[in-house]
């Protein structure tokens, strides 16, 4: 997900989808110490797009 998508939503819907992202990302992190994790980049992907929702929350309260 690009940023220039996610620039434009409320603040409601940013700190949804981070939830989510966050939530996704523990059960990702549990998969991979179990060894059941298959692309071990898709971690890499989400904690990415957290920080991208973080930026726009930030900019959002500015």
């Amino acid at each position: 997900m690009k940023f220039s998508d996610i620039k434009d939503l409320n603040k409601e819907a940013l700190t949804k989808q981070k939830t989510d992202l966050k939530a996704q990302l523990f059960e990702m992190k549990m998969k991979h110490s179990l060894g059941q994790l298959s692309n071990t980049d898709e971690i890499r992907r989400v904690r990415r797009n957290i920080a991208r929702y973080n930026t726009a929350l930030a900019a959002a309260k500015a």
